[in-house]
């Protein structure tokens, strides 16, 4: 189960990665297209009016699936910004129970938020929704590549709630404690 779990939390910070590649590709073809036109225009040729059509809108499509689908990822390796002030000043057993407690309410909000983002890609692809830019987009594709993120991420934090319930420290403490191992040598 443990192998399965990381290799799903691997799976969507591999797509946000993804997510981000493309961008980048989307962002230089445009650049590329616009440096054609103007050498043609330097030489006395009419521009060609080359373009990637819908390229503010795809990319942001994509930096949503990257932000989204990059969460779980992010909490295992302790790169959510976290305030553990409190948790360093409180004897460990309160420190746990405050770690469970938070834990199980980010869960049950993630799970809350899941939900309805789902219902949103639903009625997107109900009502065939689409964007406004040249390209019409159907709006359930992002939308359902978001709620993929939130259940990745859901489950990352169920998966850190029941890991915190069995007496074990949750994958984002480990993360913190290896970082500081790291730099102390």
């Amino acid at each position: 189960m443990r192998a399965a779990l990381d290799g799903l939390y691997r799976a969507a910070a591999g797509l946000a990665a993804a997510c981000l590649v493309s961008i980048a590709l989307l962002v230089v073809a445009q650049v590329g297209c616009r440096l054609i036109d103007g050498a043609r225009g330097l030489i006395g040729l009419d521009p060609l009016g080359l373009l990637v059509p819908s390229l503010a809108e795809i990319a942001g499509f994509l930096l949503v699936g990257a932000s989204f689908l990059a969460l779980a990822s992010t909490l295992r390796h302790a790169a959510h910004i976290r305030v553990s002030i409190l948790l360093q000043h409180v004897p460990r057993s309160v420190g746990r129970m405050l770690e469970v407690w938070v834990l199980a309410a980010a869960s049950a909000l993630i799970c809350y938020f899941a939900w309805h983002a789902a219902w949103l890609s639903y009625d997107s692809y109900f009502y065939n929704e689409v964007s406004f830019g040249i390209v019409p987009v159907p709006l359930f594709i992002p939308q359902t590549v978001m709620t993929l993120g939130i259940i990745v991420f859901a489950v990352s934090l169920i998966d850190d709630l029941v890991v915190a319930l069995s007496g074990r420290e949750p994958s984002y403490v480990l993360a913190e404690a290896d970082r500081s191992i790291e730099g102390t040598e």
